[in-house]
């Protein structure tokens, strides 16, 4: 096998994602997964379930692992790539702790692990550590061997996943009415978190005014807007703004909220925007609800022209960038040298994540990083 097709020392590649509800009487029990350990009564999590009662019960991210599985398949067979691709989830079916045990059984010991989140943070990066820490510690319990996990980097300005976005921002001043299209301000989307989670997001070094997770999201966000400028040839108004907030009201958490925004560019005279979801890999329920539904209707009752940008999801881009961010990996734990690529100002991220980068909550272990209990 070529060097630059060697995945070895891995022999399996697992997708690690949040999971979601697969009919309405999963709503319930996944959101008492998602919330376990804060005391939530089942009746709150009943109101909560609306947004997924309102499509069926039905998250969408669970078939979007399933086509970007797919897609990954197909990439690597293509590519000549020998590598099994597994799937496992947070919060619901496939659980990552049965996902690991299978791959146990087959015999797999080095393991790449790609989460479906691509920026800094507690719940996007450390969370999902602990989570491996969580699954390998039953594992251990269960008397079977303990495969290596290896969590690859984050992927935000690589150019797999940046282009697919550049391209649905085009598509989506494309289908404004001529009249607004070059005035329209670009909304770039991602999720809120706590100010205090974001200001201690990444290494230690990044800590402060909002972290890691929204350097790398403004650095994405300057990628974008930057590249429609040069295809357009016009410079539209841009900012970052949150959405899908949740948790106790007095609370800080990042804003604005892009619904407030929407407001305040209708109050600008601002003649449209474009909603750029640049902080979710694919269109699961924050972007089906909380842009689709909820910041759609709030445009259409101030009477502002907007339109919503796709997401990466399972395009072959972001399956080709996944390919090489393993084998780039899989090179430098070989101990060769290997070309790691990234756009815009950041560079590419660490490997191994340094201790103190996006600290816990509360003190718990946490695999594939500098102070993982499972070297």
């Amino acid at each position: 096998m070529s060097d630059q097709l060697d995945p070895a020392p891995y022999d399996a590649l697992l997708l690690l994602s949040f999971g979601g509800p697969e009919g309405p009487d999963d709503v319930v029990p996944f959101l008492e997964n998602v919330t376990r350990g804060r005391g939530i009564p089942k009746e709150r999590l009943k109101e909560v379930g609306q947004h997924y009662f309102r499509f069926g019960g039905v998250s969408p991210i669970n078939a979007q692992c399933r086509a970007l599985l797919a897609a990954l398949r197909e990439d690597f067979a293509a590519a000549g790539l020998d590598l099994p691709v597994y799937w496992g989830n947070r919060n619901w079916t496939p659980y990552l702790t049965d996902t690991l045990r299978e791959m146990v059984r087959d015999g797999r010991s080095r393991i790449a692990v790609l989460a479906t989140s691509a920026y800094a943070s507690y719940s996007g990066c450390r969370q999902y550590r602990e989570n491996l820490a969580d699954a390998l510690a039953t594992l251990e319990a269960e008397g079977l061997p303990l495969p290596k996990v290896d969590k690859l980097r984050h992927y935000f300005n690589h150019p797999g996943f940046v282009e697919p976005m550049i391209e649905g921002v085009l598509r989506s001043l494309a289908e404004l009415d001529e009249d607004v299209r070059s005035g329209a301000h670009l909304a770039f989307t991602t999720h809120s978190i706590p100010d205090s989670a974001a200001d201690t997001s990444g290494p230690v070094e990044d800590h402060g005014d909002g972290g890691a997770y929204v350097r790398q999201h403004l650095d994405v966000a300057r990628l974008i807007a930057g590249a429609v400028r040069e295809r357009t040839g016009v410079d539209h108004p841009w900012r970052l703004v949150y959405q899908s907030r949740s948790g106790a009201p007095h609370i800080p958490w990042l804003e604005p909220d892009i619904c407030d925004h929407l407001e305040e560019l209708h109050k600008e005279g601002a003649p449209a925007a474009v909603m750029v979801p640049i902080g979710f890999v694919s269109d699961h329920m924050e972007v089906l609800y909380d842009l689709d539904t909820e910041a759609t209707a709030k445009a259409a009752e101030l009477g502002l022209p907007v339109r919503r940008s796709a997401t990466v999801g399972a395009d072959p881009r972001f399956a080709a960038a996944i390919r090489e961010l393993l084998l780039e990996r899989a090179a430098t734990e070989r101990g060769a040298t290997a070309e790691r690529c990234a756009l815009g100002a950041l560079g590419p991220s660490h490997d191994l994540c340094p201790v103190g980068c996006c600290p816990a909550r509360a003190e718990r272990p946490a695999a594939a990083g500098a102070d993982s209990p499972y070297a």
